[in-house]
């Protein structure tokens, strides 16, 4: 019985120019359908998580939800005079009145001089949700401007989460910009090296970059169903292009190897179906265990994870299908091409070759049989030389499987002992969720908010105390609570002494947020342990005599801690499930319970490797200069759970490949040692290949501004050279060598199991009997 890969090839190879049109349509219609329905943007109260989150929610029942802030700073140009009052005092009365004009401000606040009088600083609150203001922020930003511009002697600058937010977009938008710079031109080198052929070459890139943009405008639409949270278009970048480009390697490069291996004896279409029999296969069961790997993100209840699961999935899934459609139809107007033109040009040599004779004949000398000019006996030599040398891995390779071949014990243990080394720091591993404080500090507005710390460090960071009551008789009782809350704080040297607690009450008078102010940076020590002494010691004194009522704290800090708090609490979980569904993958594809505990075991040890290498790196400051970042002391929260899903699903790239070419060697009757061997050196050039490009793609990223990306990067790429290089050509060889046979012995026997006979000869490949092995 024939594959699904082998009847959609077929159906493809038979029908060429209707799949590769039909392809083309599929992608317009993505994007046409995405762009119609537009994206659907998470809100504020999509990233809600834990006490901080209730807290938020209560707020926002009542009407007195966090709003987009701006706060413009005043100051002189020359450092070492004072601030005029005067001058100041203008600008700030003309920015006062442009501000106000403007439909996006809601109310502009009265100017405040900050304690060493070199700084006016005037607060603007805009309409609308949180998340909005950057959408809106160009207007005050161009104000802004055109009063420092109306008034010369003076520095007017502006800062705000709206401004930082923008400007942090619009450097990650740059950054995006220099990584395909960078990623493109490496990519088609590296497939010019593997293929040797402009054409060859750019049949990977052009699939990867048409999934892509399907997968953008199928993401468009998916959001509708689950909100994006402004990641998914740079999941779909960095994955699309990885996987597009492997995929399509894997099924061009077995295409070759039967093209070489049948010299001509079978057509472009009969090739292509023996390439979905085997890659093609490999392929499907690829793209489902990233999928399904990738799924288990959704369990993590976060709106950051759902969008970044979204994009991989819908990326990898129409990398496959591209893989299994349009590319067998590429691939056989590329072979019926080149065939014509091998046609045309043995034509002309058997035509020259007949008038040589025919000059020969005439002039009387014997024809000399011997020397066949037309490349008769020569080319199918030659034929047989190219089939071999398709398999035969290079230099480097061969020299990386010598110690797996000839010491599989002393190789497997200083593998393993390499990859637990460079885990062992990942037990110093400290999270932090990035903020304000953690964003490149190129950016105009967090430069401006460095600034504005300094001169007002009581808005560094604020607490907000919400409480929720059973009616508005209890407003009173609710209101003198949170006084007494406000004197409390104001005694603890961890708060801000000379800001003034703030109480805001909602119209029905249920609901009370009490504002507090914290003069250290949120991710800061300080501010953590303001946040501990709040909720465990002031707000159960101050509230806890009160009955019905429910009262939760959020705020800069409280948020960043709960998300954190809440991503360790998921982890387990995700983690558990991504073991699992690992094992049952592997289990399914390869019916080997061995094989499917060593791709667990396998992909661990490269994944707890490469966040190992990313905390000795990121966590210290040693390679700030190196890597162009400042140290957070800690790894962002989200990339340690993002580095197992992804990298679990990446590894069975090349675990799914590699085992295949082994299994297939075994299947057509070599010994298992043989097998092991034969099966990793005719994957190893692909496998390297795709390595070369993923580490690119993944590489490009350690070169962007924002830290998070950074380590996402680093990590990647490490963990990809890792896998491709120490595991799948020293750890897997030595293990599969040692276990012989008993690797391989199925959870049940197959019915369809050839009978025992005598060997075949692996030179012959499996042509003629692939589609038959695969089913």
């Amino acid at each position: 019985m024939t594959s699904f890969p082998v009847r959609t090839a077929r159906w493809s190879a038979r029908h060429a120019w209707a799949a590769i049109a039909g392809w083309f349509v599929f992608v317009v219609l993505c994007l046409g359908v995405g762009i119609t329905l537009g994206t659907h943007q998470a809100t504020s109260a999509d990233f809600r998580v834990g006490e901080a989150g209730r807290a938020e929610a209560m707020a926002a029942e009542g009407g007195l939800e966090r709003r987009p802030t701006e706060q413009i700073l005043i100051r002189s140009r020359d450092k070492g005079l004072p601030l005029d009052t005067d001058r100041a005092g203008a600008a700030a009365r003309d920015l006062t009145a442009r501000m106000r004009a403007l439909p996006e401000v809601d109310t502009v606040a009265e100017p405040v001089r900050s304690r060493d009088g070199r700084v006016l600083m005037v607060q603007v609150v805009m309409h609308g949700p949180e998340l909005e203001g950057r959408k809106n922020v160009v207007p005050l930003l161009e104000q802004s401007a055109a009063v420092a511009t109306a008034h010369p002697g003076l520095i007017v600058e502006e800062t705000g989460s709206p401004a930082i937010s923008k400007g942090v977009n619009d450097q990650r938008d740059e950054d995006l910009a220099l990584s395909e710079r960078i990623t493109l031109p490496v990519t088609l080198i590296t497939l010019l090296l593997v293929f040797g052929s402009v054409v060859m070459a750019a049949v990977p890139l052009l699939l990867a970059l048409s999934s892509i943009a399907a997968a953008l405008g199928l993401s468009m639409a998916a959001s509708h169903l689950l909100p994006d949270a402004g990641v998914g278009t740079n999941m779909i970048l960095l994955v699309g292009l990885a996987v597009g480009v492997d995929y399509t390697l894997f099924y061009l490069k077995r295409e070759r190897e039967e093209r070489a291996r049948a010299r001509g004896t079978l057509s472009s279409e009969a090739l292509v179906e023996l390439a979905a029999a085997t890659a093609g296969r490999a392929i499907v069961v690829s793209g489902l265990a990233v999928i399904v790997s990738t799924a288990t993100l959704y369990l993590a209840t976060d709106v950051i994870f759902s969008s970044l699961a979204t994009g991989t999935i819908l990326v990898v899934a129409v990398a496959v299908v591209s893989s299994l459609t349009v590319l067998p139809a590429l691939l056989v107007k590329i072979g019926q091409r080149s065939e014509r033109r091998a046609a045309r040009t043995a034509e002309r040599r058997a035509r020259r070759a007949e008038a040589r004779a025919e000059r020969r004949a005439r002039s009387g000398k014997p024809a000399r049989a011997a020397r066949r000019r037309d490349g008769g006996a020569d080319g199918g030599a030659d034929g047989a030389h190219g089939a071999h040398a398709e398999d035969r891995p290079g230099r480097l390779t061969g020299a990386l499987l010598k110690p797996a071949r000839t010491r599989p014990v002393l190789t497997l243990c200083l593998s393993v002992l390499l990859l637990l080394g460079l885990t062992a720091p990942a037990f110093g591993l400290k999270l932090v969720d990035p903020g304000r404080d953690t964003f490149s500090r190129d950016i105009p507005a967090v430069q401006v908010y460095d600034r504005l710390n300094a001169a007002f460090p009581e808005l560094s960071s604020q607490h907000r105390v919400t409480v929720r009551s059973t009616g508005p008789d209890r407003t009173a009782d609710v209101h003198r609570a949170l006084t007494d809350l406000g004197r409390r704080t104001q005694g603890d040297p961890l708060f801000a002494a000379h800001a003034e607690p703030r109480i805001l009450t909602s119209a029905d008078g249920r609901i009370s947020v009490l504002e507090v102010a914290v003069p250290y940076t949120a991710t800061s020590q300080r501010a953590g342990e303001s946040l501990t002494r709040l909720r465990q010691v002031h707000l159960p004194a101050a509230l806890g005599q009160l009955t019905g009522v429910e009262s939760a704290v959020s705020g800069d800090v409280a948020r960043g801690r709960d998300y954190v708090d809440h991503e360790n609490a998921k982890l387990p979980l995700v983690l558990g499930f991504l073991l699992l569904v690992t094992f049952l993958m592997t289990l399914w594809a390869f019916r080997s319970v061995v094989i499917a505990l060593l791709g667990v075991v396998l992909n661990l040890l490269s994944a707890g490797a490469a966040l190992g290498a990313l905390v000795a790196v990121f966590q210290g400051t040693w390679a700030e200069e190196l890597l162009g970042f400042d140290s957070l002391g800690a790894i962002a929260s989200r990339v340690p759970l993002f580095l197992f899903v992804i990298l679990f699903g990446l590894s069975m790239d090349y675990q799914v490949f590699v085992v295949s070419r082994i299994k297939e060697a075994m299947d057509g009757g070599m010994s298992a040692r043989r097998a092991v061997l034969d099966g990793i050196e005719r994957s190893a050039k692909v496998v390297t290949s795709a390595a070369v490009v993923m580490v690119t793609v993944f590489g490009a990223f350690v070169a962007l501004h924002l830290t998070e990306m950074k380590q996402m990067g680093f990590c990647l790429a490490l963990a990809v050279l890792l896998d491709a290089v120490v595991v799948r050509l020293m750890v897997l060889p030595a293990v599969l060598l040692l276990l012989g046979e008993r690797a391989w012995n199925p959870l049940r026997r197959s019915r369809t199991a050839p009978a025992a006979g005598p060997a075949v000869d692996p030179a012959a490949g499996p042509a003629g009997r692939a589609v038959e092995n695969v089913g």
